[in-house]
């Protein structure tokens, strides 16, 4: 059974890119808290597998499954404006959009990969804060977070293309922050409800990676589950402490 006295007990939140592996564990442990969960990606029957999961783990949890082209903002428009009159409020954006390319050496960078990462890496993040700032401002426990990597903050040669789309991603995410700070400061109240924060990881790492190569080590990676834990802890800190920062899940470079 879900437990309905959770943490996120009466929170609606939305996951973005929840058909994966961290967003599998994400809406069950928003589930568990007790959140409506509503998670959209662009694979159906990847997402329709993972809502399915997080039913079954807690039964009697919403866990809805939205079928979302992220890359459309009116489509992202759309999405957030039918979770907020559905269910008259969003408390949450868990940003799990993910996508990697990269190259041997600097001078072998693929420029394609940029445009393809620009898209998938940037493009999400600026249509789902844009279609959701507002409902998020308007909660009282209003959240939203992008998970990035550390990679942003010091990038390798073969990663320029990932580690710059990564980096504009957390640019944008940081600007979102300053809007909630000042939206909270000319409300008068005694301080933002709502913040944006980032997540940090060097990688993630699921039992089916495991599985797969069971004599590594993943020294520094992230399980997805303490990921989706630590998501949930993200509503636990006070907002002015939370907004505009970057939360390590792993050493910092």
């Amino acid at each position: 059974m879900t437990n309905r006295n959770g943490a996120l007990s009466g929170a609606v939140i939305a996951v973005a890119g929840a058909g994966g592996p961290a967003g599998r564990a994400t809406l069950m442990r928003l589930a568990d808290a007790g959140a409506v969960v509503v998670g959209s990606d662009n694979d159906p029957e990847r997402l329709a597998e993972a809502v399915d999961a997080a039913r079954y783990a807690y039964g009697g949890a919403t866990v809805i499954g939205d079928t979302v082209d992220l890359l459309d903002r009116q489509s992202t428009q759309d999405w957030a404006t039918h979770i907020e009159k559905d269910f008259g409020r969003v408390d949450g954006l868990v940003h799990l959009v993910g996508g990697w390319r990269g190259s041997e050496t600097f001078t072998r960078t693929s420029l394609d990969d940029w445009d393809l990462l620009e898209l998938l890496l940037v493009r999400t993040v600026q249509h789902t804060s844009l279609a959701f700032h507002e409902a998020l401002q308007n909660s009282d426990r209003g959240r939203y977070v992008l998970i990035s990597a550390a990679g942003a903050s010091k990038p390798t040669a073969g990663n320029a293309a990932y580690s710059a789309a990564k980096a504009a991603a957390e640019a944008w995410t940081l600007a979102l922050a300053d809007y909630f700070r000042k939206a909270g400061k000319a409300e008068g109240a005694e301080g933002a409800t709502s913040a944006a924060a980032i997540l940090v990881v060097k990688a993630l790492v699921h039992d089916a990676m495991r599985a797969e190569r069971p004599n590594a080590k993943f020294a520094g990676f992230t399980d997805v589950k303490d990921l989706a834990e630590s998501i949930v802890g993200v509503w636990e800190k006070p907002a002015a402490e939370l907004n505009g920062n970057r939360l390590w899940l792993t050493e910092k470079p």
